[in-house]
């Protein structure tokens, strides 16, 4: 059975990664779109061949009406996702949600409550996690390779030429680099330490705002501490360019990731120096593909509402 998902969203990442990522994925198609513009959502419905007969909706209650959707994959902006994910909810529509999954950890409680209330799967979409070098990384820390996990760094940066970006103001967003790519960085050091280090028990935090001076993180330096006593810094800025690059130490090895983070699913990979062969392939296609079959098979998905609030917990505390 083919799952019909819509996506609430014609901005960047919809149109450039998850709506072409979507046709790739078996057992799932496009079947609509909301849009606040009509003309942009059909030139988008249009583009990536959205199923539906009627595939663009310029209002949410409209497109949640359809019978035939099955789900919705929620890339709007970060403080419309609580009211977009609880409205599905309510009809029934299986959920996938754009990282960070809300702006406050009440948000995010209240998306996980509506959605275990009405029966349905809630994902966040960390697509890092399913990078494909990422994952046989993980595979082997987990399994021990690096012996104890002592400390990770995680590094993501980018330039922005202005402060113009929805993200940089409190209307829509309340994290401007955080909320881009640093949480992404939090979601790697989660998913690596946490297994074997226990949860985060310590957390400081360095918030810079004096380039644009608006209210929003412009770099952000956040170091964790683990219950095992295994300790974890996270850097994302939205002033440099900078090599993204991850790297974990433990007690009898190490590895380096460099130029990893991003969407593109390269990049090199090193353990104790010697390099990690791995097969590229789309990341996007493997966060909705894990969606669609933890639908199909009534399992969790790999990230789920949970510890996408775990997230967010973490993102309060850096910029309170």
């Amino acid at each position: 059975m083919t799952m019909n998902i819509a996506i609430l969203g014609t901005g960047r990442i919809a149109d450039g990664q998850l709506a072409p990522a979507l046709t790739e994925v078996d057992g799932a198609r496009l079947w609509s779109v909301l849009s606040r513009d009509p003309l942009r959502g059909r030139e988008f419905a249009e583009r990536h061949g959205a199923a539906a007969e009627n595939a663009v909706h310029t209002d949410l209650d409209s497109l949640l009406a359809d019978d035939d959707l099955d789900a919705v994959l929620i890339a709007s902006p970060d403080k419309l996702h609580a009211p977009q994910c609880e409205a599905a909810a309510r009809a029934g529509k299986h959920v996938l949600t754009e990282k960070p999954m809300a702006t406050d950890v009440a948000e995010a409680e209240a998306m996980v409550e509506a959605c275990d209330r009405a029966g349905v799967t809630l994902a966040v979409a960390y697509h890092m996690r399913w990078h494909a070098g990422h994952r046989q990384l993980a595979a082997a820390v987990h399994a021990g390779r690096l012996g104890t996990l002592r400390h990770m760094r995680a590094q993501w940066t980018f330039l922005a030429d202005s402060d113009e970006n929805w993200r940089a103001s409190p209307e829509v967003g309340r994290w401007w680099g955080l909320a881009g790519v640093g949480t992404h960085c939090l979601d790697q050091v989660r998913w690596l330490m946490v297994p074997s280090c226990g949860e985060i028990i310590v957390q400081e935090n360095l918030i810079s705002r004096d380039v644009w001076k608006g209210p929003h993180d412009e770099t952000a330096l956040v170091v964790l501490g683990f219950e095992s006593g295994a300790t974890a810094e996270i850097c994302s800025s939205v002033l440099f360019n900078a090599p993204k690059r991850m790297e974990v130490f433990g007690s009898d090895s190490y590895a380096v990731c460099d130029d990893t983070l991003g969407p593109h699913g390269g990049g090199a990979i090193s353990i104790g120096g010697e390099p990690m062969e791995y097969r590229v392939s789309n990341p996007f296609v493997g966060e909705i593909a894990d969606f669609a079959a933890a639908v199909a098979e009534g399992r969790a998905p790999e990230v789920d509402g949970r510890e996408g609030m775990r997230n967010v917990a973490t993102l309060v505390a850096a910029v309170s």
